[in-house]
């Protein structure tokens, strides 16, 4: 059934939460640090990375369903390309057995990503039959990526050998994506069997920002190799992780006046990554690493328009698929 619903959360509020849970965590962790072994003097604590990441095969995407009879599902999709060059840099600190990260990334200035798509199943009377379908270029306008977490080292305490690494990790992430579409054709079928009227969209369509907000808890294991005789050392280095998440959509239909739609979700994350770091030097690594992250949430669409205000729950699905390769030049000190 068809209700009114307010605005979804001010980012800020999640912001407050993410700030209070790295409070906490360093109230309870710094001191078991302190009371730990010494680092290695031989081997430095500090490390700051740049880094640049290519999005390619990814996507974000939402649907929701007809909340009246005959309850078509999906009764629209919308599925947003993000293929995107990234640049940023990490800072990571090792403390004992402990380490921890901040990583910052930006979009390398706005950049076209593919061709949106928006397709819609609105007959009633026919549920199931496509009735719109469009397509239109995807600018990404300036887009960030914000992450920090903490890890242990555990290998030696399962009496593995000196050269793993097995880090339980737990973090957070911030992404969020600026996404506008823009010059292209929509199909419609009015009538079944007959050919789509086919309309051009000059200009821009649809202006659409999304925020995940990721909390996460995984593995890391690692394997070094030394004494090599033209490197200092070479690294692999796998992640796995599964995350909570709260994702927030805006859509604003430029082409159709005051219309605005949100979705306000929560759901699940995958993530996995397998990277290679090569020490050039005791100080200097280069590095490449793959990963794979996919989002699935679901929640509330909410519909606004003059004199509309309602919103609806069944059929309400977000989804992100992320394929990246990354490239860092690492510094220790």
């Amino acid at each position: 059934m068809i209700s009114m619903q307010a605005l979804p959360p001010a980012s800020g509020i999640v912001f407050t939460a993410i700030v209070k849970v790295l409070l906490l965590a360093a109230a309870i962790i710094t001191p078991t640090v302190c009371a730990g072994t010494e680092t290695n003097s031989m081997e430095p604590s500090w490390q700051f990375e740049i880094k640049e990441k290519t999005l390619f095969n990814s996507h974000t995407s939402y649907q929701f369903a007809n909340p009246l009879p005959p309850y078509q599902d999906p009764l629209s999709r919308l599925e947003f390309p993000v293929n995107s060059a990234w640049a940023g840099f990490e800072i990571r600190k090792r403390l004992s057995r402990f380490s921890g990260e901040i990583e910052f990334l930006t979009t390398v200035a706005d950049q076209e990503t593919g061709r949106f798509k928006d397709t819609d199943w609105a007959d009633d009377s026919m549920p199931g039959r496509l009735t719109n379908y469009g397509e239109t270029d995807t600018r990404l306008n300036p887009s960030y990526q914000v992450g920090a977490n903490i890890d242990i080292q555990v290998a030696d305490l399962l009496s593995l050998p000196e050269h793993f690494d097995l880090r339980p990790v737990v973090g957070f992430n911030w992404q969020q994506l600026s996404l506008l579409v823009h010059d292209g054709a929509q199909y419609n079928y009015d009538t079944a069997g007959a050919p789509p009227i086919i309309i051009s969209l000059p200009g821009s369509t649809i202006s659409f920002k999304q925020d995940w907000y990721r909390y996460f808890l995984g593995l890391r294991f690692g394997y070094q190799w030394t004494s090599l005789p033209y490197l200092h050392h070479v690294k692999l280095q796998t992640q796995a992780d599964w995350s909570y998440v709260q994702g927030n959509n805006v859509d604003r239909h430029l082409l159709r006046g005051d219309r605005v739609t949100f979705e306000d979700t929560t759901g699940d994350a995958w993530h996995g990554s397998l990277g290679v770091i090569m020490g050039l030097t005791q100080n200097i690594e280069l590095g490449l690493t793959a990963d794979y992250l996919y989002i699935q949430t679901s929640g509330t669409h909410i519909w606004r328009d003059t004199g509309v205000n309602q919103s609806w729950s069944n059929g309400v699905k977000v989804w992100s698929e992320q394929i990246g390769l990354q490239v860092k030049l690492g510094y220790r000190f």
